[in-house]
């Protein structure tokens, strides 16, 4: 049941949309091209034949990506209304 002026199922169009240009923004992100590597790019392991199957042009083993991926450190975005500078002014 929708409320106010939406019409019914306005809330669930409006999430399936979200979601179908989420899907659509994942799909865009660069991809691994070209022919597997069979051995790690970085610490020259063997990646396995079912990784190389499932994602082709894969270059990194399991361990180096999630190495690299808990490397990222992602900056969070700086409140101004949480801050004390801002409540100074």
């Amino acid at each position: 049941m929708a409320g106010g002026w939406a019409r019914d199922g306005a809330v669930s169009e409006q999430i399936e949309a979200s979601v179908s240009d989420e899907l659509a923004r994942m799909k865009t992100r660069a991809q691994p091209v070209g022919e597997s590597f069979t051995h790690c790019a970085e610490c020259e392991e063997e990646i396995p034949q079912a990784r190389r199957e499932a994602i082709p042009g894969v270059k990194l083993c399991i361990d180096c990506v999630r190495e690299r991926d808990a490397a990222f450190n992602a900056r969070p975005g700086f409140n101004r209304r949480g801050s004390k500078d801002s409540q100074l002014k």
